[in-house]
């Protein structure tokens, strides 16, 4: 057996993997590998599998598998698996990290004093404790986020088709329902046709506040000029993003340039932590396919 790494995985994974037979980072080797290990930089498209004649597995280190073809790639008899569970912890802890930088001013506050400034009295704080959170999605990380801003005292409610109970948050049966009174919104739904673009202009005129938005989950969930203009127009207080239509975004990509921003560069999954439990996840995908083969 051939295993392909070719993205980034902990650096001690592949001597883990040995025990399996054949462990690469080597790319040109992709005809060759029956195992292929991604994680976002790799696109898993038709021409990809196509180029794979021995592959049998595919493993997408962290939760959405927008970059691969899973249909086709099942059409050829390839298994594709994610590790959704891995990543929850650092992702939420990351959403977490922008809501607080948000209504603490963290990085005005740290640019203000390094350029000489003491802007104690010209910029107010204002507390998480007692505002609105809107979970988009509620699964393994939203609801990590949940358990932490309900430690805030936050009031915690959520949409998601898919679920018809929950006991972190009070669900809201429309999308436009449990966004209208929300202080912030967290996204966390998987990037389909139905996801792509849903925060757009039509969804912020439902607001009846003006929210903090943070989005870890995909960046073509937010139809990105609608936003610069909510932005603009104050109908959106700040915009969080980790997540881009690409890696790295395009230099044209509006919300580059735009005012009210907190941008960190897809770094949600990338704690040391993570990535050594994305490798145990991984290490136990490939030792129950063995045992099936």
């Amino acid at each position: 057996m051939l295993i392909l790494i070719s993205d980034a995985f902990d650096s001690k994974l592949a001597d883990k993997l040995l025990v399996f037979g054949e462990v690469t980072d080597d790319k040109s080797k992709l005809s060759e590998a029956d195992v292929v290990l991604v994680r976002s930089k790799t696109k898993c498209t038709k021409e990809y599998i196509d180029n794979a004649p021995n592959l049998k597995l595919i493993i997408r280190g962290g939760v959405g598998i927008d970059n691969i073809d899973k249909e086709y790639a099942e059409s050829k008899g390839i298994i594709v698996h994610n590790t959704p569970r891995a990543s929850s912890v650092a992702v939420a802890e990351l959403a977490m990290a922008h809501m607080i930088a948000a209504p603490s001013h963290i990085i005005e506050y740290n640019n203000s004093m390094k350029n000489g400034k003491w802007l104690k009295k010209e910029i107010e704080r204002t507390e998480l404790f007692g505002k609105t959170l809107c979970l988009v999605g509620i699964g393994n990380i939203a609801q990590q986020v949940a358990i932490r801003a309900k430690a805030f005292g936050m009031n915690v409610v959520a949409y998601d088709k898919f679920v018809k109970s929950s006991d972190l948050a009070q669900l809201i049966p429309t999308l436009e329902a449990a966004v209208a009174d929300a202080d912030y919104i967290s996204i966390h739904t998987p990037l389909t046709p139905e996801t792509k673009g849903m925060f757009n202009k039509d969804l912020f005129a439902k607001f009846n506040k003006t929210p903090v938005i943070i989005n870890t989950c995909r960046g073509l969930v937010v139809d990105a000029d609608d936003m610069v203009a909510a932005l603009n127009e104050g109908t959106v207080a700040l915009y969080c993003s980790d997540v881009y239509p690409s890696d790295p975004p395009s230099e044209d990509y509006p919300i580059l340039k735009a005012e009210k921003v907190i941008l960190t560069p897809h770094v949600g999954a990338n704690s040391s932590e993570n990535l050594l439990r994305i490798g145990d996840e991984a290490f136990s995908i490939i030792k129950a396919f063995k045992g099936d083969n």
